[in-house]
């Protein structure tokens, strides 16, 4: 990509602004750990305003002056923690070299408009930056629990070993638990068998809803979207209160006038609590899907003698089965997730797995929960790839992005 403004070294006050910043901020974590965030502020913040000074007007070498900054961070890094920390003073030192001379010769501002003025400038990179650092704060839990699955200890924390990537210091025992240990097994397949079945009612119900809430002529649509798409706003443990009282009259009329399995009756009222909390997802992600739907299509059919069964599964499911399945992978992942509905509405006998996780939190602290948790997130992560790429697709058939 070619640039699009010419570029010019900047002040030095600018250079020290930029990299100050980036020193403090990162000295704040590095303060807080040691017991003083101010002064890691501080001292982060000195350093890189000296660094860059040292840089600008002694070395005037770029090569040669980011080459040293990411030796000096490893060093500094393995010397104050080993190998760990070795590769984030490394990453953290190759960042703050090519900051300097990125904020020195001005190259921010190579491939934006030559008309932006500095505060939009500004803007630009500082709407970038804090969408970094929430990210950073949002996927840092995350990068914490998955190496602790492999800790070869019964521990939460990390081991000396495990700092050292001493191989011995790593184990596949919690994963081996999860798959060998039958409470564990029993709710991973209780989660198999509601969460596939609570996704189908609320894919089939939720579709349905949002075609009809779609027609302009519906009275009171507003007011009965809100509605159904209540359960994704109110809380959670009040949605789950009124659920307990809901259903444990529907189970009790089909177990006393039906005469079901009181296990049964158990599973159909999970599914039946988790379908209502899928639907509100896939009313929402239907409905933006039929934002850009062309009804004349419908018309057409209509016109070439087709009923309204076959105009929908022949004309229109196939342009809006992107937000078909995009709501039908979020109502998977909220009821494969739950556990505080099915703590009211279920038994032991529905145990599912997020209530097992619950459970060996409260009772024993199981590193086996890890496992679980970077299964579960293995899992979210491969469905979101695959929300991401129907969403493409959708905006392909509407026109909306090539193809």
């Amino acid at each position: 990509m070619a640039a699009l403004t010419p570029i010019s070294r900047k002040p030095f006050w600018l250079v020290a602004l930029i990299t100050g910043g980036f020193g403090a901020f990162f000295g704040l974590f590095f303060g807080t750990a040691n017991g003083s965030g101010p002064m890691g502020v501080l001292i982060g913040a000195a350093l890189m305003i000296g660094l860059a000074f040292v840089y600008i007007a002694l070395i005037r070498n770029e090569r040669l002056g980011r080459g040293m900054t990411f030796v000096a961070g490893g060093v500094l890094g393995f010397a104050a923690g080993g190998i760990p920390l070795a590769v984030i003073g490394g990453l953290l030192g190759a960042v703050a070299g090519w900051l300097i001379y990125w904020a020195y010769e001005g190259r921010y501002r190579s491939y934006i408009a030559p008309y932006l003025t500095w505060y939009q400038v500004l803007w630009h990179y500082g709407f970038r930056v804090i969408c970094g650092i929430i990210f950073i704060f949002l996927i840092t839990p995350i990068l914490v629990v998955l190496p602790l699955s492999f800790n070869a200890q019964n521990f939460f924390t990390f081991t000396p070993e495990m700092l050292r990537f001493d191989p011995a210091g790593y184990s596949l025992k919690h994963y081996q638990d999860f798959f060998s240990n039958n409470e564990w097994q029993r709710s991973f397949k209780n989660s198999l068998i509601i969460a596939p079945i609570a996704t189908v009612i609320s894919v089939t119900l939720g579709t349905l809803a949002a075609i009809g809430l779609s027609q302009s002529h519906v009275p009171g649509r507003r007011a009965i979207m809100a509605i159904m798409i209540s359960p994704m706003i109110v809380p959670l443990i009040i949605s789950a209160t009124g659920m307990f009282f809901f259903y444990s009259q529907i189970g009790n009329w089909m177990e006393g006038t039906l005469g079901l399995d009181k296990n049964l009756v158990g599973y159909i009222k999970v599914i039946l609590a988790h379908a209502v909390l899928g639907i509100p997802f896939v009313i929402i992600t239907v409905t933006a899907t039929l934002v850009g739907f062309d009804r004349s299509l419908t018309r057409a059919a209509a016109n070439m003698g087709a009923d309204p069964v076959t105009t929908f599964f022949r004309v229109q499911m196939p342009l809006i089965l992107p937000g078909v399945i995009s709501g039908g992978l979020f109502a998977f992942i909220t009821s494969f997730d739950e556990v505080v509905v099915v703590l009211f509405v279920g038994s032991a006998s529905q145990k599912t797995l997020p209530w097992q996780m619950f459970t060996g939190l409260r009772e024993q602290i199981s590193p086996t929960i890890l496992a679980v948790a970077t299964i579960l997130v293995v899992i979210s992560i491969a469905l979101l790839t695959t929300l991401e790429l129907l969403r493409r697709r959708s905006e392909r058939l509407r026109g909306m992005s090539p193809g």
